[in-house]
């Protein structure tokens, strides 16, 4: 009974330490700051700036990783207001639970 306390321990902590990969790390490995930065616009907008604009939309996370997973659409009415007007590339190279964990982070900049 021990041991499986301590293995469930194990893989509680790795699932929080994966999450602190969220920052830059995780960013600069899935391709994102090649177009983004924290605190400036590059070619899309500043994570900062997403983040406010979304500040307090409870719908923001399930749109935010939508866009990033199939990049940007013209017909929906917020792609110019998410994207700074640039069109963004689809990111099918980047896992599901990594977008997710990334626009998590992108909504918490301040």
């Amino acid at each position: 009974m021990k041991v499986l306390s301590f293995v469930g321990a194990v893989a509680l902590a790795a699932s929080f330490s994966s999450a602190a990969l969220a920052s830059p790390e995780l960013a600069t490995k899935s391709g994102c700051l090649a177009c983004h930065a924290v605190d400036k616009k590059v070619i899309g907008p500043a994570y900062k700036d997403v983040a406010k604009k979304y500040a307090g939309d409870a719908g923001a996370e399930a749109k935010l990783i939508k866009t990033v997973k199939n990049g940007s659409n013209p017909a929906e009415l917020h792609w110019k207001e998410v994207t700074g007007g640039m069109p963004m590339p689809a990111n099918a190279h980047v896992a599901d639970a990594d977008i997710k964990t990334l626009v998590k982070w992108v909504l918490s900049q301040k």
